[in-house]
C-alpha cells in the first residue's frame, strides 16, 4: 500500500471514531458529566492500549490534527481576551492573576522537583533535567479553561462584580500562560541540552521572543486580509486553519534550519504566535465578531478531533505508574490557587469573604492546559509523552471537578440567577397577567373562553370586578406577591407594564418559579436582549400588527386559526402529563382523524414532528383540530 493511500486509512478510520466520540461525549453531557472528559474517554477506548482502532503509529501520524487544532485552541484564548471588556474590573484582574500565576506556577515547580522520587520517569534524570521538567508542569499548572468558565457563567446567567472579575482573570491567564510558557520551554530545552542559562541562552531567548512578535503581527495581517475577503464562512474558516497550521511548518523549518546551519535550535513557539495574533485581530481590528464567529463554527469539529486524539495518545501503562503522583498534584494546584487568589483579592482591596471564596472559580482546566502538555510531548520526545500523561491525568480531575465547585460559589456570592425548577403538576391552565387595561381584561375573556383560570394583577386599589376572571391587587411586583397570586404553577405570565417592571416580574418568575412561558408586551425595541436572555416572548407593537397582515396575506388560513376567528377551529399547545403515553410515536396514538400534531416542544428544542416522533413525559405538543376533538386530545394527554 503506498504512503498516501495508508495515510488516508488511517485519517478515514481516525474520523469514524471521532463521530463515535462526538455521539459518547453527548451522553457524558447528558449525566452531568464534561463533554470533553467524553471525548478524552473514547480516544482512550480507540487506542493502541485498549481496542487498538488508532494505533500508536496512526497518531504520530496524525501530528496534522494535532497541530490544527492547537492553532485553533490558540486562535480562541487570544480572541477571548477583549481589552475594552475588561475596564471596568482591572485593578482586581490584575491583582488575582498576578497572585494566581506567581503562587501556581512556584508551588507547582518546587512540588514537581519535591515529588521527582515518586515519578518513574523523573526518577533517573540529572538535576537539570528535573528542573525542566518542573518548570513545564509549573505553568500547566496555572492553566484556566475560559470555555468552561463561559458555559457555568451562561447556564447560571451568573452576573456581578465576582463573576466579571474571574471571567477577566481567566481569560488573561491563557494568554499569560502561553508566553510563560514560550519562555518555559526554551530554558527547559536549554537545561535538556546542556547549554546552561547563561548570556548566549539570554540572547538566544530574546531572539525566540522578538520573533515569536514579529509572526505573530505578520499573521494578524494574514488573517486580517481574509477576513476582509467577501467569501463564505466556510472559506474564510479553512484558509485560517491552513494560516495557523502555517505558524507550526514555519516554526519547524526555524529550528530544523539553525540546528543544521547555526549549530543552535532557534525555537519560535508557534501557540504564542497564534495567540498573539489573534489578539491583535480581536483588538487592533475592525473584524473581531467575525474572526469569533468562524471560530465558534468550526470550535466545535476541531475540539472533537483534537481532544479524541488526546485521548488515543495516553499511555496507560505511564498513566497506571503516575496517578499517584497527578493526584498529588491537584491537590498542590488547590493549596495554590486558595492562596494566591486570596492575596492577590486582597491587595487589590475586595472583602474578606470574597478573597476567601474566589480560588473555586479557578480550578477547572481544559483545552489550553491540554494543549500546552501535547506540546510538550512533541517538543520533548525523550520523557515529553510520559510528562504529557501526567498532566493530561491531572487535567481530568480538574476539568471533574472545577464546574460544581464555580456553581458553588456563584450561588454562595448570590450572583447566580438560573431558571427555577418550575411546576410538577399537571391540573387547569392557569395564567397570570400583570397590568390592568383594556387589552389585558380582553386578553382575560379570550383565555376564559378557553377554559383558562386567569389572575390578573395591578398596583391600582379597588379594581372593578369582572366575571369569568379574578382582579387582584398587589403592593409591589414581587416574588413573593406573585407567589400568593399562584405565579408557582402557572402555565404563563404575561407582563403588560413599563419594560422596567416587566423584565422585574419576568427575572422574578424565571428564577424563583422556573415559569415556562413568559410573555411581555414591549415598548421600547432597545430593551429586546433584556427579555431573550431569559426566553420571554416578546409581542412588539411597532411590528406585530404588520407582522400581522403579512400572515394574512401570506397564509390567510393560518392566521385565522390563530387568531381564533375559525370558530370550528383551533390551535392549543398541551404538556403531555400522561406516563402511558411516554415513548409512543405519533403515529400509534390513535389521535383523531380531524387533529393534526405541527410540532412538539422538548426542553430547548423544537421538533418538526412527523409520524415516528416519539413523545416524552413534559413535552409541549401543538396540535390543531376541531374544537371537539382538541378537548379529547388535551384529556388524553394530561391524565
Amino acid at each position: 500500500m503506498s504512503v498516501s493511500l495508508s495515510g488516508l486509512v488511517v485519517t478515514a478510520a481516525f474520523l469514524m471514531v471521532a463521530l463515535a466520540s462526538k455521539e459518547i461525549g453527548a451522553w457524558f453531557s447528558r449525566v452531568r458529566l464534561p463533554l470533553i472528559t467524553g471525548f478524552l474517554f473514547t480516544g482512550v477506548l480507540a487506542g493502541p492500549h485498549v481496542f487498538d482502532l488508532v494505533s500508536a503509529d496512526a497518531v504520530s501520524r496524525l501530528r496534522l490534527i494535532d497541530e490544527v487544532s492547537l492553532a485553533v485552541i490558540a486562535f480562541a484564548a487570544g480572541a477571548e481576551l477583549y481589552v475594552e471588556e475588561l475596564r471596568g474590573r482591572l485593578r482586581s484582574i490584575r491583582w488575582t492573576t498576578i497572585g494566581l500565576m506567581s503562587v501556581t506556577f512556584a508551588a507547582g515547580t518546587v512540588a514537581v522537583m519535591l515529588l521527582g522520587e515518586w515519578i518513574p520517569f523523573v526518577r533517573e534524570m540529572p538535576t537539570a533535567s528535573r528542573l525542566a521538567v518542573a518548570l513545564l508542569a509549573g505553568v500547566i499548572l496555572v492553566a484556566r479553561s475560559p470555555s468552561s468558565a463561559i458555559a457555568v457563567i451562561n447556564e447560571l446567567r451568573a452576573r456581578g462584580p465576582f463573576t466579571q472579575t474571574a471571567m477577566g482573570v481567566t481569560v488573561i491567564m491563557d494568554v499569560a500562560v502561553i508566553v510563560l510558557f514560550g519562555v518555559c520551554s526554551s530554558v527547559a530545552d536549554a537545561l535538556v541540552t546542556g547549554i546552561g542559562v547563561e548570556v548566549r541562552f539570554a540572547i538566544l531567548l530574546v531572539v525566540e521572543l522578538s520573533a515569536a512578535v514579529g509572526l505573530g503581527y505578520a499573521l494578524a495581517g494574514i488573517l486580517r486580509f481574509i477576513l476582509s475577503r467577501h467569501r463564505g464562512i466556510a472559506t474564510k474558516a479553512t484558509l485560517i486553519l491552513l494560516a495557523g497550521y502555517g505558524a507550526f511548518l514555519l516554526s519547524a523549518q526555524v529550528r530544523r534550519l539553525s540546528h543544521d546551519r547555526l549549530g543552535v535550535e532557534v525555537f519560535v513557539e508557534p501557540l504564542l504566535v497564534c495567540m498573539l495574533a489573534s489578539f491583535i485581530v480581536t483588538n487592533r481590528t475592525g473584524y473581531r465578531q467575525e474572526f469569533v464567529t468562524v471560530l465558534e463554527r468550526i470550535g466545535p469539529a476541531i475540539y472533537i478531533l483534537f481532544f479524541t486524539l488526546t485521548g488515543a495518545s495516553l499511555d496507560l501503562v505511564v498513566l497506571r505508574a503516575v496517578w499517584p503522583a497527578a493526584l498529588a498534584l491537584v491537590l498542590v494546584r488547590l493549596v495554590a490557587l486558595a492562596v494566591g487568589s486570596f492575596a492577590g483579592s486582597l491587595a487589590a482591596g475586595e472583602s474578606l469573604r470574597f478573597s476567601r471564596l474566589s480560588w473555586m472559580a479557578y480550578v477547572t482546566q481544559a483545552g489550553v492546559g491540554l494543549g500546552l502538555a501535547k506540546e510538550v510531548a512533541v517538543e520533548f520526545g525523550d520523557w515529553g509523552g510520559q510528562l504529557a500523561t501526567l498532566l493530561i491525568a491531572m487535567i481530568m480531575v480538574n476539568q471533574v471537578v472545577g464546574p460544581p465547585l464555580f456553581k458553588w460559589v456563584l450561588h454562595l456570592i448570590g450572583e447566580a440567577h438560573p431558571r427555577g425548577e418550575g411546576r410538577d403538576f399537571y391540573g387547569a391552565y392557569k395564567a397570570i397577567i400583570c397590568g390592568l387595561e383594556g387589552q389585558s381584561r380582553a386578553l382575560a375573556r379570550q383565555l376564559a373562553a378557553h377554559d383558562w383560570k386567569v389572575t390578573i394583577a395591578t398596583r391600582l386599589d379597588d379594581p372593578p370586578p369582572e366575571e369569568g376572571f379574578d382582579i387582584h391587587t398587589v403592593s409591589a411586583w414581587t416574588a413573593d406577591e406573585l407567589d400568593r397570586l399562584g405565579a408557582h404553577d402557572a402555565e404563563a405570565v404575561v407582563a403588560m407594564l413599563s419594560d422596567e417592571e416587566s423584565l422585574d416580574v419576568c427575572q422574578q418568575c424565571y428564577e424563583r418559579f422556573g415559569t415556562a412561558n413568559l410573555i411581555v408586551r414591549l415598548n421600547d425595541h432597545a430593551n429586546v436582549p433584556a427579555f431573550k436572555e431569559i426566553g420571554a416572548h416578546i409581542v412588539d407593537l411597532s411590528t406585530a400588527v404588520v407582522g400581522l397582515l403579512e400572515h394574512c396575506v401570506r397564509a390567510p388560513s393560518a392566521t385565522a386559526l390563530l387568531l381564533g376567528t375559525d370558530g370550528a377551529q383551533d390551535v392549543v399547545e398541551v404538556e403531555v402529563g400522561n406516563a402511558d403515553l411516554d415513548g409512543l410515536a405519533l403515529r400509534d396514538l390513535r389521535m383523531p382523524s380531524d387533529t393534526l400534531v405541527l410540532s412538539v416542544r422538548r426542553g430547548e428544542s423544537l421538533l418538526i414532528s412527523h409520524g415516528y416522533t416519539q413523545i416524552n413525559v413534559g413535552d409541549w405538543v401543538t396540535v390543531v383540530g376541531s374544537v371537539e376533538s382538541l378537548e379529547q386530545v388535551r384529556s388524553r394527554f394530561e391524565a
